[in-house]
């Protein structure tokens, strides 16, 4: 017998459903994209987010699930996300992802509890076409949520566009090679190898330079043109 569940809000919302405040473990907070997050888990997911190209939006919190417990009394859910993606290159639209974010302890001894949360959110996301996960510790903090702390600040304040043409041109002539074989490809003055590396940065976090996001980004790391 599927839980029985039903929208309290929208689908897509101007903010969060419920105030964001202080839980166990948790360190409220903003990002700089204006995104609240209540622990650093939270957090974490959101930068992986930023760092993933196909991500169109995510809204924190967005809908308020409710659902009968074990003993039928009525009980309210409120997931952390919703993530809409962009297209690939072939035009497909992965569908939406309803997520719950969760250290592993915390469904150690609450885990029937969770589990008809899990269920109520998976019959909702079902009905819409949209799918429904929980991530943990051990789907986010991962070496591509390193790569995504040590490129993101790059990503922000003026650019540098001359650099990044001249980047961009001598890796196509390449085809591959490293960040140090780049830069040194194309100067070798020393103080210009060094300012140009703010612009290589940033290229790998618009995917404008082609890696592997799931190996640790060095001086030494594989680049190919795009």
């Amino acid at each position: 017998m599927q839980t029985p569940v039903s929208l309290l809000v929208d689908d897509h919302v101007g903010g969060p459903v419920r105030r964001i405040g202080v839980q166990t473990r948790s360190v409220t907070g903003t990002l700089p994209d204006g995104n609240r997050y209540e622990s650093t888990l939270e957090r974490d997911l959101m930068l992986l987010l930023q760092f993933e190209r196909r991500v169109a939006k995510f809204y924190p919190q967005p809908l308020t699930l409710t659902f009968n417990d074990a003993q039928g009394s009525p009980r309210k859910y409120t997931p952390d996300g919703l993530v809409e993606w962009l297209p690939d290159a072939a035009g497909v639209t992965l569908p939406p992802l309803l997520v719950e974010v969760k250290y592993r302890e915390a469904f150690v001894n609450d885990w029937r509890m969770w589990r008809m949360r899990a269920r109520a959110a998976q019959v909702y996301a079902r009905e819409r076409g949209w799918t429904f996960e929980i991530h943990t510790e051990r789907d986010i903090r991962t070496v591509a949520l390193d790569n995504a702390r040590m490129l993101l600040p790059f990503n922000r304040g003026p650019r540098d566009t001359a650099s990044e043409a001249l980047l961009l041109t001598t890796l196509a002539a390449a085809t591959r090679c490293s960040p140090a074989e780049l830069i040194s490809r194309v100067s070798a003055i020393p103080l210009e190898r060094a300012a140009l590396l703010p612009s290589l940065w940033r290229l790998l976090c618009e995917h404008r330079i082609g890696f592997d996001r799931h190996v640790r980004v060095t001086m030494a790391s594989d680049l190919w043109s795009v």
